[in-house]
């Protein structure tokens, strides 16, 4: 009797980053629920995707939406990104994330910084964001599929895709003013690490997300994820990383 053979590998640094990457670059994702009728039948919808400080991807929602009231009923979700690109789109790579929803409180201290950083990677969303029927959710994520390409299959944690750094907070406090400052007065930097490290085309490229793992760079229309060597265990490091990335 042999034993079946374990198409997953080993999961390596090289593996967590692309699933960051993955997640934190998308645009928006297939999100899948449990319809809340009780017939236990998966329900997928696309909705628009933005990252909170610690790497947990926020949802906007109405309300009215049959995704909005399963997760309401059941919070367990699940989100798949990762754009399919040209030829076969099972060669391109793309990851599913297993999470527990969390709606955000309006009134919750998290609110204002969650409505913040998600209206700058979508600032259309500003028509309707404060619709009273619309609301965040957070996905903390649990456990993670990535799949490379053809014979690259690998399980992550949760702790593989979040940004767990005591800098987190003060730097969610610098944030905004960090991010106008760079794309002021130092548009050629920005650009440099959209086109030269992201290796994205040219294009009127902006910071719209500033964490302790990297950097979140929009040109209106395509969304670029540039990961910092190593997380920031304090905000003091900011400014020398984002002077050698432009070195």
């Amino acid at each position: 009797m042999s034993d079946k053979p374990n198409v997953l590998r080993e999961t390596d640094d090289e593996a967590r980053k692309l699933a960051r990457v993955l997640l934190r670059s998308a645009r928006s994702g297939a999100l899948a629920v449990l319809e809340p009728n009780g017939s236990g039948f998966p329900f997928v919808s696309r909705a628009l995707i933005g990252i909170d400080i610690d790497g947990a991807p926020i949802i906007l929602v109405s309300r009215l939406s049959t995704h909005t009231q399963a997760l309401l009923a059941d919070r367990r979700a699940s989100l798949l990104t990762g754009e399919p690109g040209k030829g076969d789109p099972l060669a391109h790579p793309r990851l599913t994330v297993q999470c527990e929803a969390e709606e955000v409180a309006r009134d919750g201290a998290a609110h204002g910084r969650i409505r913040e950083r998600f209206l700058r990677r979508h600032p259309k969303t500003r028509l309707y964001v404060d619709f009273p029927d619309f609301r965040f959710f957070r996905l903390p994520p649990l456990r993670a599929s990535l799949n490379g390409g053809f014979g690259r299959a690998y399980v992550l944690t949760g702790d593989d895709l979040v940004i767990a750094s005591p800098a987190a907070a003060a730097l969610a406090e610098m944030e905004s003013s960090a991010i106008e400052h760079m794309n002021s007065d130092h548009r050629d930097a920005v650009k440099h690490y959209a086109t030269v490290h992201c290796r994205a085309s040219d294009g009127d490229w902006k910071i719209v997300g500033i964490d302790s793992a990297g950097l979140d760079l929009s040109d209106g229309e395509k969304l670029q994820r540039l990961e910092f060597d190593a997380v920031l265990e304090d905000t003091a490091q900011l400014r020398p990383i984002l002077k050698k990335l432009n070195g």
